[in-house]
Order: structure tokens, then C-alpha cells, then sequence
């Protein structure tokens, strides 16, 4: 069932059980600028704003269906859909559908939205001088409230960023998890480009010359908000560049890492392989000589000492064609 809450700016807020669906526009005749939000709008919602409201039916079935950024005029109301941050513990966008219709401003979302929060609180703080300038007043309100809900969430992930920046670079220690962190750093910067950048075609498609989307007397609030979240779109590429750069250079120092250990390793198993190369004959030579037969020509190459020296000569011999072939260079360095 859809939750519905509906606010004023004379009257304040009405709970749902304040108020119906058909009774709406009896409070918008005496309340002022009146703001209607939908949470979860089911087919009664449907057939309000189909019947009472009588929006296009392009309306309709983008807010029923699936909803991409958009804004659009019709002969009597205006239609924007963007993306906004929800308040799960999932950090991702909803689409929040927004209808404009003289005085009436309406909201229509499938979730909890924060800025929807704030922009209540901030409506309810209006000027009066700044209620008269109409129901694009509100817009505004709510347009820049979402972008402010993105300044201190991008300013988490500045300090993010330069945690982990620290970690990839500080010799000092080993930390868990890196690439981890920057992966899930990464996506969180993603989905927030989706909303921000949703944000900002809407206030470009407004404020482009002949359009008539806002009134003039409202263009240089919305002006503003436009200075925000360019700002907020060139902070999250920054941030996301600074995310994708200190992953690469992590995945560098980690390839390098790699490198040294498998070059020490092949030091070593090179090494190991002259030794074996050098002791494998000698060991065959001492296991022929030392067979218990009696056949053995010891005496002919000076028994013991012969045995010995023959060994040595041949492992000399080895040293100097391993030293030839440069195989023996490692020992040079060590």
C-alpha cells in the first residue's frame, strides 16, 4: 500500500490519515504551494494521477515502468525523473519521479530517500518571499537538496581515497584487503556519478535558452545549483581517477613484489642447479671407486690421492666452462 504524506506551506505537514487521495486538491486551494509525496504508488495512486492530476500517459508509464533521466513539458504540467541516493546500507540510485502542476509539486519514489528529508525540513524554513516566487521555488529546494546530500558523502570518500593512498604507499607494513577497498571505492564512486550526473543533465535541459522549463524570476537559484553539481561531477572524476590510479600503482607494486621474489628464486635454483651439476660426477666417481671390487685399477692412478685429485680436476674443469657460459654470474654479483 502506498504511503503518502502531504505538506503545505501554510498549513505544514499532513499525515496520510489527514487526508485522501481526492481531497488533495481542496488543501491545494487554500495551503499555498502544497508538496505531495509518494512512497511505493500503487494502482489507487495510478488512478489519481491519471484521473485527478490528468498527467500524460507517457507520464504514467515511466513512473510505472522503467524510468530513465528525463524532463519534459506538457500543456499544463512538467514531468522530471532522475536518479537519487536511497538510504539502504547498499549504497546505490533510485529514480524519483517528480510532477509540477501550478502550485502542486509531487514526488514518487520506491524507497526511503534522505534528501527528501531535508528538503521537507527545508521547505518548512521557506521565506515567504521566497514561497512567492512559486512552485519552481520548490523545485529548486528539492534539486538542491539532493545535490547537498552528496557534499559530505563525497568528502568520505576524499578521505577514503587518501587512507588508502597511505596504506598502498607505507613501506612500514603490510595491510589486508587493499585491492578490496579500492574496488568497492570505485563502485561507490560509480553509482554516485549516476546520480550526480543524472542531476546535471536535468539542470542543463532547464536552463538552455528557450526552453521555458523554470521561470526567469527562479534562474539564478537554479544557476547555483548548477555551480554545485559541476563541481560535484568534477569531484567524483577526480576522486575516481585517484581511485583507479592508486589501484594501478598497487597492482605495480605487488607485480613487482612478484618479480623480485621469483628472480631471487630463480638465483637460488640456478645456484643450486651448478652445485648439483658439479657434485652429481663427483659422487658418481666416489661411488665407483668405492665399490668393494677388486678389478679397480687404484693403483694405476695413485690409489686415494689419485682418486681425489682426478675428482677435483673434474669439478675444476666444470667451474671453468660454467664460468665461460656465464652461468656463474650470480656468485659474481653476491
Amino acid at each position: 500500500m502506498a504511503e503518502v504524506r502531504l505538506q503545505t506551506s501554510n498549513d505544514g505537514i499532513f499525515k496520510g490519515d489527514d487526508f485522501t487521495l481526492d481531497s488533495i486538491f481542496d488543501i491545494v486551494r487554500t495551503g499555498g504551494l502544497t508538496w505531495v509525496d509518494i512512497l511505493r504508488p500503487d494502482e489507487e495512486v495510478q488512478a489519481f494521477l491519471s484521473d485527478s492530476v490528468n498527467v500524460d500517459e507517457l507520464v504514467i508509464e515511466d513512473i510505472f515502468g522503467d524510468a530513465s533521466t528525463t524532463i519534459q513539458r506538457f500543456d499544463d504540467h512538467r514531468f522530471i525523473t532522475l536518479q537519487v541516493r536511497d538510504s539502504d546500507n547498499r549504497l546505490d540510485t533510485e529514480p524519483v519521479a517528480i510532477i509540477l502542476k501550478d502550485s502542486l509539486l509531487i514526488t514518487i519514489r520506491s524507497t526511503r530517500i534522505p534528501a527528501i528529508e531535508v528538503f521537507s525540513k527545508r521547505m518548512k524554513k521557506a521565506d515567504a518571499e521566497d514561497l512567492e516566487l512559486g512552485i519552481d521555488f520548490l523545485l529548486y529546494e528539492l534539486l538542491d537538496s539532493i545535490a547537498d546530500d552528496w557534499t559530505p558523502r563525497l568528502s568520505s570518500y576524499s578521505d577514503e581515497l587518501d587512507r588508502l593512498e597511505f596504506q598502498v604507499f607505507d613501506p612500514s607494513e603490510t595491510y589486508d584487503n587493499l585491492l578490496e577497498g579500492l574496488h568497492s571505492l570505485k563502485r561507490q564512486l560509480r553509482e554516485a556519478y549516476k546520480s550526480i550526473e543524472s542531476l546535471h543533465s536535468i539542470l542543463i535541459w532547464m536552463l538552455k535558452p528557450g526552453e521555458h522549463l523554470i521561470s526567469k524570476e527562479t534562474e539564478r537559484y537554479f544557476l547555483d545549483t548548477q555551480q554545485l553539481v559541476t563541481t560535484l561531477v568534477k569531484r567524483c572524476n577526480n576522486y575516481s581517477v585517484g581511485a583507479t590510479s592508486t589501484r594501478d600503482t598497487y597492482l605495480s607494486h605487488v607485480s613487482l613484489r612478484l618479480a623480485e621474489s621469483n628472480a631471487r628464486l630463480s638465483e637460488v635454483m640456478t645456484t643450486l642447479t651448478i652445485v648439483g651439476a658439479i657434485m652429481l660426477p663427483l659422487t658418481l666417481i666416489a661411488g665407483i671407486f668405492g665399490m668393494n671390487n677388486e678389478d679397480l685399477p687404484e693403483d694405476a692412478i695413485g690409489g686415494f690421492w689419485g682418486i681425489i685429485g682426478l675428482m677435483s680436476a673434474f669439478a675444476f674443469v666444470m667451474m671453468i666452462y660454467f664460468w665461460w657460459r656465464g652461468w656463474l654470474s650470480v656468485l659474481k654479483r653476491q
